[in-house]
């Protein structure tokens, strides 16, 4: 037997805050996975995310935001977060570049 929720269509349009959200849990998830943890401040992984999302409609990826893009899909993969580089330097630093993922 069938939920009336299953016959409604899906949401298709989502809020920025939902948007955020989402994203939070899902870097939430990734960090815990990976034997790291997100940035305690809330406020800062808050606007790192909102970032994270202004590149993603803008760039079509979401390119880690502090970091420069140069509009070389090829030469900018690297920076998709989780960047190539955030497991050496939260060896290294405790934290990523831009401190979204910590130790």
């Amino acid at each position: 037997m069938f939920a009336i929720e299953d016959l409604l269509p899906r949401k298709l349009f989502f809020t920025m805050e939902e948007k955020v959200e989402k994203l939070i849990n899902e870097y939430k998830e990734f960090a815990k996975e990976n034997g790291m943890s997100l940035n305690p401040n809330s406020v800062l992984v808050e606007s790192l995310v909102k970032r994270l999302l202004e590149n993603e409609e803008k760039h079509k990826e979401r390119y880690c935001p502090c970091r420069f893009i140069t509009g070389d899909a090829e030469k900018d993969k690297d920076k998709i977060c989780p960047c190539k580089w955030h497991q050496e330097e939260i060896a290294q630093a405790g934290h990523c570049h831009c401190s979204l993922f910590v130790k």
